[in-house]
């Protein structure tokens, strides 16, 4: 998720609503302020009308970790089962790297990244998401080790196949020296960690509209998700980073607009939400708010999306091919 020069998503959103919009079929949501404790991100996002969220564990922007104590992990546990939130999603510090070559940097992200993972387990959270990281100084295929070791050494000892917590690889922008600009990128760092640690995919709808792939026509969106499936796999996909964007097809420029209102346009996560292949997934909003409300709205406006009648003939027509 790219800065905002409007209001960033870390900060408190809009007023608890009185009622709370009806819920859907599909684990839709957006990522919700954790201001004043990270317990309160789970009533926000039971006031904008989510059965999902995602959260920030500590300040996106600094080394220096926030404490959680038992208490408000406790607090959100009670708090998500109370609401039916499922999943919890964890946005990895936007500092960490996992791919640098300083050596330094390299030592600090390995450590910060176990801090996530550590508050990952005490929050019973059901993912955390990694951008896979740049590799300036370094070639693509050295970076992709790299970021595929030092998760394995920043997991060591944790026995994450004992919690419900999976480790999701997000696909990028396409920015230079950015890892993970292609699915088969993504495919390669899974593959390296599998039966290490549970690891899938998180795939941002903004970043594959901007690293070139044709998700907007309907022609482009079946061919991109065949791709995806034959690299990365959609059953391996746990997390739809639904962003709109505001640049061009191609551009590699990270910018997140809100849903219908950029280059992507509405129809394209009109086609996410009702595939049958996807019901599995949640939808995690992470777009700019603008104005009060916006939250709540973004939230609405996917949930708008879905055809539940379509979903439920699809989801039986699925069963009894099979």
């Amino acid at each position: 998720m790219p800065r905002s020069n409007v209001r960033e998503q870390d900060i408190q959103p809009s007023a608890a609503f009185k009622t709370r919009s009806r819920l859907t079929s599909r684990r839709i949501g957006i990522h919700t302020s954790s201001a004043g404790g990270v317990q309160n991100a789970a009533e926000r996002a039971y006031h904008l009308g989510c059965n999902a969220l995602q959260i920030f564990s500590s300040s996106p922007r600094q080394w220096k970790a926030n404490v959680i104590d038992a208490q408000r992990c406790h607090e959100m546990t009670r708090l998500r089962e109370k609401y039916d939130l499922e999943p919890l999603v964890i946005h990895t510090n936007y500092l960490v790297n996992l791919a640098s070559t300083t050596p330094l940097f390299l030592k600090k992200s390995i450590e910060a990244f176990r801090g996530e993972v550590e508050r990952a387990l005490a929050l019973e959270a059901d993912y955390l998401v990694l951008h896979p990281g740049s590799f300036r100084g370094a070639d693509r295929e050295a970076g992709l080790l790299q970021t595929a070791a030092a998760i394995a050494a920043a997991t060591r000892d944790l026995v994450l196949e004992k919690s419900r917590l999976t480790i999701l690889i997000e696909n990028t922008a396409g920015a230079e020296y950015s890892l993970g600009a292609n699915f088969e990128q993504v495919a390669e760092i899974l593959d390296r960690l599998k039966g290490l640690v549970p690891i899938g995919a998180c795939i941002d709808t903004c970043h594959t509209h901007v690293a070139g792939y044709d998700i907007v026509s309907e022609k482009g969106m079946k061919e991109t998700l065949k791709q995806l499936d034959k690299t990365v796999g959609l059953r391996n996909v746990r997390v739809w980073h639904s962003n709109d964007a505001k640049a061009a097809r191609g551009s590699k420029l990270d910018r997140h607009e809100q849903i219908g209102k950029g280059s992507i346009g509405l129809e394209p996560f009109r086609r996410l939400l009702n595939d049958p292949r996807l019901a599995h997934a949640a939808f995690i909003a992470e777009v700019p708010i603008y104005e009060e409300g916006d939250d709540a709205r973004t939230v609405d406006t996917l949930k708008s999306l879905l055809n539940e009648r379509s979903t439920a003939r699809m989801r039986t027509e699925s069963a009894e091919a099979l």
